[in-house]
């Protein structure tokens, strides 16, 4: 088969991203691998829709510092293909990271992935589904029972409310966004620094204000959803602890926060359980829920991070599994049409 991967730009893409371990993988079966960006898709006149890509050269690639040293140089030439000719595209793309300097780009992978799944195109995520999480107001959505107590507003009356009302203090953090820019522990609401930080906050939009979980100083734990149940291979659950610097709130691998293995709990398997059948409605085939202690903080759905990680942790490669579910996929695409639609089969 041939796997698309979306990306915001193959310049920002590196050696350790998911979406590399996804590639060798696929290429490892003996598929092949394109990289796609915002600015790659042609709509022609007589509503044929055709992409731009970079093509990665077949080879026996041992390392994902191979195969994306081979990416750097396919993107300097790269070739026109039609959607036809492409069976699968796995939108991978971050919006957030688009939306200040090129919002054109933000919303081009659910537009113009709408566009492929009806030409018959297999999309994952479904774009419909990931238009609706487009911000974190997503998580709202899913069973109270899951969730913290949050406040979502832009009045710094409103959330110093909030913040009096909670004793262990609050999370903010911008409604759009991730990781982890602009996030802050406030412990009481005449902390001194929050109108500093409210004006650092909001000027990316909407503010959260989710209660403060005290298990948040381990850090929180990402695990891996495929086709709405948990990421399993050899035994292993495709999970790890993201434990935060030593100060800082924020577990975020990017912002200094180390991966550890850990134990997944039965607390952890009951939330899962719970948002499933959501995340199946909304056709999400690959997302990372971000949870601590009973509650659910986060659903990464664009671009979970941290299967090459998982791999070194666990000596299991979990992006084997996930391609494997993709010829899968496209197995039954093939015997059915498109007769099943996008949604459905992105979690089939």
């Amino acid at each position: 088969m041939r796997i698309a991967f979306f990306v915001n730009s193959i310049e920002s893409e590196t050696p350790g991203y998911t979406t590399t371990a996804l590639a060798l993988a696929a290429i490892q079966r003996g598929h092949s691998v394109v990289y796609v960006e915002p600015g790659d898709f042609i709509l022609r006149p007589d509503d044929s829709l055709a992409v731009s890509v970079a093509v990665l050269p077949d080879a026996p690639y041992k390392t994902s510092d191979k195969l994306h040293a081979a990416l750097k140089d396919a993107a300097k030439q790269k070739k026109t293909f039609a959607a036809s000719d492409i069976d699968i595209l796995f939108l991978r793309n971050d919006p957030s990271l688009d939306a200040t300097d090129r919002p054109w780009a933000a919303n081009a992978g659910v537009m113009f992935g709408r566009l492929a799944a009806e030409r018959g195109v297999i999309v994952v995520n479904d774009p419909d589904g990931l238009a609706q999480a487009q911000s974190k107001l997503y998580l709202q959505t899913f069973p109270e029972a899951v969730r913290p107590s949050t406040l979502i507003s832009r009045s710094i009356a409103e959330i110093r409310a909030f913040i009096d009302k909670h004793p262990k203090g609050c999370i903010v953090k911008p409604l759009q966004g991730s990781g982890g820019k602009n996030v802050f522990h406030i412990a009481t609401a005449t902390d001194s620094n929050l109108n500093q930080i409210f004006e650092a906050a909001s000027g990316d939009g909407y503010l959260i204000a989710q209660v403060y979980i005290p298990e948040a100083k381990a850090g929180d734990v990402r695990l891996f959803l495929m086709n709405g149940l948990p990421l399993m291979r050899d035994g292993n659950y495709a999970a790890f602890r993201r434990v935060p610097a030593k100060g800082d709130v924020r577990s975020n691998i990017h912002a200094a926060g180390t991966a550890r293995k850990v134990k997944v709990t039965d607390t952890m398997l009951r939330i899962a359980e719970m948002v499933r059948p959501k995340l199946v409605s909304d056709g999400m085939f690959l997302v990372g829920l971000d949870i601590v202690g009973d509650r659910l903080l986060e659903i990464n759905v664009f671009t979970p991070g941290g299967l090459i990680r998982l791999a070194d942790m666990y000596k299991t490669d979990f992006a084997i599994h996930v391609i494997v579910a993709l010829e899968d996929k496209l197995t039954l695409r093939r015997a059915y049409g498109q007769a099943m639609p996008n949604s459905r089969l992105a979690t089939l």
